[in-house]
């Protein structure tokens, strides 16, 4: 690749990264810009990966540092992920050409639908903060993290719903969480492509750096700024990729 190539798919990540800490789609940036590089879409599904892995473990410690950490809870979700990831990967690692073409248009699709039937009514959460609804939490992220290993691309608007919704949980320690998983599931999902793919591993730390700024700003953000910013963050996201589709 060249090194405008390069300096732009770090500048995207930048992006990217804080996308993902504060609400998630990060994926829909990265992934498309690979694609009009030339790169497969399996192979850019998987390299896209690297960046992910690096992006949550700054996310993960930045949160750390603030005094923003269950490792209890995130490890227990995460290994429920991971199971999913693995099957998601598996399946992910075979798509190929105009199929993968016609799931991202999907996707693409259902973001849409997302928003025009009320995903960005958060309901404020009432209690003590407790985590509710363990059981359910744990096989519904089987599923999320079967998405993620799969394609990666708005896991994050399934993971907030989750741990929201249904652990209960204020979206400050929604976004803690969420990339705690997401960086566990991440190892078995590019393990998983890395053993059948030939990855563009400088491609993708073009990206991991990017995304591990913008993954360290957004969990700041997050701490710094609370929950009414992430729902600002949340609904311009979705709204900023409907018009992307729509229009460009």
């Amino acid at each position: 690749m060249e090194i405008w190539q390069i300096l732009l798919l770090a500048a995207i990540g930048v992006l990217a990264g804080w996308l993902n800490v504060m609400a998630g789609g990060g994926s829909l940036l990265t992934v498309p810009v690979m694609l009009f590089m030339g790169i497969p879409g399996p192979v850019a599904n998987g390299t896209n990966r690297i960046a992910i892995l690096a992006q949550n473990i700054t996310a993960v410690t930045a949160f750390r540092r603030r005094g923003f950490s269950d490792f209890r809870l995130s490890f227990s979700l995460s290994l429920a992920a991971a199971v999913g990831a693995l099957g998601g990967a598996s399946v992910g690692v075979r798509l190929d050409g105009a199929w993968f073409d016609r799931v991202l248009a999907i996707i693409m699709i259902a973001v849409m639908i997302l928003m025009a039937t009320g995903h960005d009514k958060v309901k404020p959460v009432d209690g003590d903060g407790q985590p509710k609804n363990l059981l359910l939490g744990h096989v519904l992220m089987v599923g999320a993290g079967f998405w993620g290993g799969f394609i990666q691309i708005g896991v994050g608007f399934i993971l907030m719903p989750i741990l929201h919704r249904v652990l209960g949980l204020d979206l400050v320690r929604v976004n803690m969480h969420k990339v705690f998983i997401v960086l566990v599931y991440t190892v078995i999902a590019l393990a998983v492509f890395a053993s059948q793919l030939e990855l563009l591993w400088w491609t993708g730390l073009a990206l991991a750096l990017g995304n591990s700024i913008g993954g360290w700003l957004g969990a700041h953000t997050t701490i710094s700024h609370g929950e009414k910013l992430i729902r600002r963050v949340l609904y311009a996201a979705l709204s900023a990729f409907i018009i992307k589709l729509l229009f460009f």
